[in-house]
């Protein structure tokens, strides 16, 4: 079971059991975060939370501080050098991602099996070793993909990884109307949209976008990621009992250049941006659960799982291949207790955290799609409705500035007198649309994009279907 912060502090010793008693009263009371509550209270300082939440996976020593036992690790190493030919032992530490001291025992054990050799030493230091792997080796080396083909960086416990969850939660996030203003500056909302949009990122909780099509939606919830400050580290993948699940996904994880004056970290987690996952009418309950691969042997995590201490956006939410209220069953829990249950063919079953800002954006009725009951556990319900006309004219110059062409107000009350006249509620979205559609014309006729009344008229005519 993930420990809760308090828990954490507690067992650490930089907090003792009066002190979080104190603090959460004081949060029945006035609410807020745990650590904001302990920080007022005088019984930790700032630094010391922020040091403590912003955890760094230590560098192992030696093999028990990996948590891996040494058989693991050597036939781990085995598979990872079987076709390099010729290596040396930091090529194969970097494949591990472990200390070049731990590999070193795993090389040696390897080569007391005579699964690998020495072919060439320049000095005695077995850095300058180079070793291979002997006909023995191979057939030894085939024999373990045969079992699993996980080849890669050496796992990370389970209980590690639901620790360093907890330390990067998103509910330390700290978010303030600055920072929520200047990740909306280049869009054009308003500010009482703001000011729900702030507390609800703050809360950690899970976020209900509604509303008529064209409108943003989506932007707005992948301008939220902008938001989420911090990086944060996932591991290349965990061991769950005897069994591999791979989590970092390059598809959906983005990595954080190194910077040299950083704390040096254990390489087998990945230093990412705090992960934004988005996924729309794909997706299947299948995508919830463990996959396992019959041909690798070794699982892959599901979205929810790739996307802890970050965003996981539901987009066009309702119309998925599989009733609303199946995804919402899955996820009643999870939201409500924020850990989840996966399954191996085995049918063992394990805990892992759901530690994520939940997006549901969809442009259909929410009372057509979930019950009551469900609504009550979404804390905000936040509608993204027809732009103004002053919003629609903001929208409409931005874009003509990005295209570089011309806004010209006269034919700009032509378009809406035209909206006026065939009944047609503006959207967000016309004048990105209306605008491609006058550049489309202007390259087919080899002429730069021009706003008139006839490029205008042309783009509506082709942009909107009229009875």
């Amino acid at each position: 079971m993930t420990k809760t912060l308090g828990e954490s502090l507690l067992e650490k010793k930089y907090i003792n059991g009066t002190q979080l008693e104190e603090a959460l009263e004081r949060q029945r009371l006035q609410g807020g975060r745990l650590g904001c509550n302990l920080v007022a209270l005088g019984h930790i300082s700032q630094e010391q939370l922020l040091s403590f939440i912003q955890r760094i996976p230590p560098i192992p020593k030696d093999i028990p501080e990996t948590g891996l036992e040494l058989d693991l690790i050597v036939e781990l190493t085995l598979k990872n050098i079987l076709h390099l030919g010729n290596f040396r032992l930091p090529q194969a530490a970097n494949l591990l991602k472990l200390p070049n001291g731990i590999v070193e025992k795993a090389l040696d054990e390897l080569r007391q099996k005579r699964f690998v050799e020495v072919s060439k030493a320049d000095q005695l230091a077995k850095l300058t070793y180079h070793y291979r792997v002997t006909d023995d080796g191979k057939r030894r080396g085939a024999e373990l993909l045969e079992v699993c083909r996980y080849v890669g960086p050496a796992p990370v416990l389970l209980d590690e990884y639901r620790q360093m969850v907890a330390s990067q939660t998103v509910k330390t996030i700290l978010v303030n109307p600055p920072c929520v203003e200047q990740a909306f500056a280049g869009l054009i909302v308003n500010c009482s949209l703001l000011k729900r949009l702030g507390p609800a990122v703050s809360s950690g909780k899970a976020i209900f976008l509604y509303g008529p099509p064209g409108n943003g939606k989506t932007t707005i919830a992948e301008t939220i990621g902008k938001i989420m400050p911090d990086d944060i580290f996932v591991p290349y993948a965990i061991l769950v009992g005897a069994e591999i699940v791979t989590v970092f996904d390059p598809v959906n994880h983005v990595t954080v250049a190194p910077v040299e004056s950083e704390e040096p970290y254990d390489q087998r987690w990945a230093k990412i941006r705090r992960p934004v996952i988005m996924t729309g009418g794909e997706l299947t309950l299948r995508m919830l659960d463990l996959e396992f691969n019959p041909v690798a042997k070794f699982y892959d995590a599901p979205l929810q799982m790739k996307a802890n201490n970050g965003l996981f956006i539901v987009d066009d939410f309702g119309r998925q291949q599989m009733a609303p209220d199946k995804l919402l069953n899955r996820w009643i829990v999870p939201l409500e207790r924020r850990t989840d249950f996966l399954s191996m063919q085995s049918g063992m079953k394990f805990e892992i955290p759901f530690d994520q800002l939940v997006i549901f954006s969809t442009n259909l009725e929410p009372r057509t799609l979930v019950d009551e009951a469900f609504l009550r556990r979404i804390r905000y319900k936040i509608k993204i409705d027809h732009p103004s006309r002053e919003e629609y004219t903001e929208i409409f110059k931005k874009v003509c500035a990005s295209h570089q062409v011309e806004f010209k107000p006269a034919v700009f009350d032509f378009l809406l007198q035209r909206y006026q006249q065939q009944g047609v509620r503006l959207n967000a979205c016309h004048p990105r649309d209306l605008l491609d559609q006058i550049i489309d014309v202007s390259h087919y006729q080899c002429e730069p994009p021009e706003m008139t009344i006839d490029s205008v008229t042309a783009a509506w005519e082709n942009y909107f279907v009229e009875m």
